[in-house]
């Protein structure tokens, strides 16, 4: 498995359509939960946890933006505020290989309140206006903006609808829209997954508003079947945490939704892929901090649902066998379930 570690000017070659994709999810989606992800689905777009400017403007730029060649197509999503960064960011997005440059304007969270970025942006369009403008100006490949529908109270369509309206004049043309509020103070971020009702009508409005426009969903979504219905609307649906917690759900996503003649790898075979990758990794950064489970952590429920998953589960979770670092240990969890079987 070939690892980026210096960054590269040449463009990305040409990459599916973002019918489906995986949400940007802070402290889940880091470059080993991205790997093991790509080898359920080839055409599934990933996202980047989050990555401050300021992490990169003043901090160590590989550690934030190495990934996997095998990882594309991928997005790195940026949380800022200052233009002038955002471009700097973005420029070092895209000379690392990235896709896709999106810009968080739906994070919740007090810390990201405190940096006055994230959900809080949605109250300054022409600020984000100005933020994507300067991006675009800075890099050629895409830049896009996830959003919510609105902040606090602010229950109406309009807002929403003029806030995507000021963004797509400064150039933006995709938006990615979580479809609840965002309450800035009272929930945490956890509560602002699940509180503030889903709202998918405003989703499909902006896309009758904006035709243009590509509009991917985003929001409590967790069956094929509730992805068709909204891609009966919509250009693209984006799974948060029941892509995370049931990963294998994605096997059929290449051929459902891509058109691809590839037979889905088996839970098994995708555990086997991975070992040569861990193997890699620990040779590597093993010196440097790097644990087992900083990757076997992201497969716990690639078995959900099958007898002998809890076991498979348990292995993966044994300090032990952790500790002794052997990439193997995978195909002893596996066995679990076929002990079961």
């Amino acid at each position: 498995m070939t690892i980026i570690n210096l960054p590269t000017t040449a463009k990305a070659p040409a990459v599916p359509g973002r019918r489906l994709s995986v949400a940007p999810m802070m402290d889940w989606t880091d470059r080993h939960c991205r790997v093991f992800h790509r080898e359920i689905s080839r055409h599934t777009w990933l996202y980047t946890e989050m990555v401050t400017t300021g992490a990169l403007v003043y901090g160590d730029v590989e550690r934030h933006l190495r990934f996997s060649d095998e990882e594309h197509p991928v997005a790195l999503q940026l949380g800022g505020s200052d233009p002038a960064d955002l471009a700097t960011s973005a420029k070092l997005g895209e000379k690392w290989g990235y896709d896709e440059i999106n810009l968080n304007c739906g994070c919740p969270s007090e810390r990201v309140q405190k940096g006055a970025f994230g959900a809080c942006l949605m109250a300054e369009p022409q600020l984000v206006a100005d933020c994507v403008k300067a991006m675009r100006d800075a890099v050629s490949i895409d830049v896009t903006v996830k959003h919510r529908i609105g902040i606090d109270q602010t229950e109406s369509y309009d807002f929403v609808r003029d806030f995507v309206g000021t963004v797509n004049q400064a150039g933006c043309t995709t938006f990615i829209v979580h479809a609840r509020n965002a309450i800035l103070k009272g929930l945490s971020p956890k509560e602002n997954r699940e509180v503030p009702p889903l709202k998918y009508e405003f989703a499909y409005q902006l896309k009758r508003d904006f035709p243009d426009c590509e509009i991917i969903i985003n929001g409590g979504i967790k069956t094929e079947a509730e992805i068709d219905e909204h891609l009966k609307h919509l250009d693209g649906v984006m799974l948060g945490r029941e892509a995370y917690h049931n990963p294998f759900m994605m096997a059929g996503f290449d051929q459902r939704y891509y058109g691809a003649a590839t037979t889905p790898k088996t839970r098994e075979q995708v555990l086997e892929a991975m070992i040569p990758y861990i193997q890699a990794q620990l040779a590597q950064h093993g010196g440097h901090g790097l644990k087992l489970n900083s990757i076997t952590r992201h497969m716990l429920g690639l078995m959900q649902g099958l007898p002998g998953a809890r076991a498979f589960r348990q292995v993966l979770s044994d300090s032990k066998k952790l500790a002794a670092g052997d990439a193997r240990l995978l195909l002893e969890a596996a066995s679990h379930l076929r002990i079961a079987a």
